[in-house]
C-alpha cells in the first residue's frame, strides 16, 4: 500500500494549494498595476487566476461523472494559459520585470503539468462517492397531518 492519502476535499489538492498560492501573490502584484488598468488588466488577470482553483472545486463535485470531471478541469486549464498570457501582456506594458514574469510563468505550468495529470488519470478520482452522511438529513417533505 501507497502512503499517499486520499484527498477528503479539493482544499486537500496540491494543485488547488498552489493555485491559491499564485491567485495570492497575483492580487499583491496587482496592487501596484496603474489605476487606469483597474477595469481591463487588474481584473482580467485577478478573475483568470482565481478561476483556477474555482474550476478545481467545481471539477471536484462533478467527479461522480468522469466527463463532467474532466470537463471543469480542462476549464481550469484554460484559466492558467489565460493568466499566461496577461502575465505576459502586463511584461510588455512594463508594469512586472522579467524576473517576475518567468517566475509567474513556470507557476503556471506547473499547475498546468498538474492539471494534466489529474486529467490524465481522471478515472482515478472519479465514480461513486462513498455513501457516507456529513450532515443530519434534511426534512425534504412537509407533513401535512396536524
Amino acid at each position: 500500500m501507497s502512503g499517499l492519502q486520499h484527498a477528503q476535499s479539493f482544499k486537500d489538492l496540491i494543485v488547488y494549494k498552489k493555485s491559491r498560492q499564485l491567485q495570492q501573490e497575483i492580487y499583491d502584484l496587482t496592487l501596484s498595476f496603474p489605476k487606469d488598468e483597474q477595469f481591463s488588466l487588474t481584473s482580467q488577470i485577478r478573475r483568470s487566476s482565481r478561476s483556477i482553483g474555482s474550476n478545481l472545486a467545481e471539477a471536484w463535485a462533478k467527479r461522480r461523472y468522469e466527463k463532467h470531471f474532466l470537463s471543469k478541469l480542462t476549464d481550469s486549464d484554460g484559466e492558467q494559459n489565460e493568466t499566461q498570457h496577461w502575465i505576459e501582456t502586463a511584461l510588455a506594458c512594463k508594469y512586472i520585470n522579467q524576473q517576475t514574469s518567468v517566475q509567474l510563468t513556470q507557476k503556471c505550468l506547473e499547475i498546468g503539468r498538474m492539471l494534466g495529470g489529474m486529467m490524465d488519470k481522471a478515472d482515478l478520482f472519479c465514480g461513486e462517492p462513498s455513501r457516507t452522511v456529513r450532515d443530519e438529513a434534511a426534512e425534504y417533505i412537509i407533513s401535512t397531518d396536524n
